[in-house]
């Protein structure tokens, strides 16, 4: 999963901070709980589960990435 993300275009990663857990540290465990995923592979958006037990096409998680954003940034320009 974490994969899908490093590979994203560079004008999504110019406006995302991806934060990665290792579920094998007592501090993954405890964000997996946080979020209240149930199972692997795991995608939250803004601290919000949002793909759980499936890796998203890349256009899918691009559209809901952009959305956010323009949902947080409505006067802003998507940057490029």
């Amino acid at each position: 999963m974490a994969e899908s993300v490093k590979v994203l275009p560079e004008d999504i990663q110019k406006i995302i901070e991806v934060r990665e857990w290792d579920m094998r540290t007592r501090e993954g465990v405890q964000r997996f709980r946080e979020l209240k995923a149930k199972s692997l592979p795991t995608v939250a958006l803004d601290g919000e589960l949002v793909y759980e037990s499936i890796i998203p096409m890349q256009e899918e998680l691009i559209d809901e990435i952009k959305r956010r954003y323009k949902e947080k940034n409505p006067d802003a320009k998507f940057p490029s």
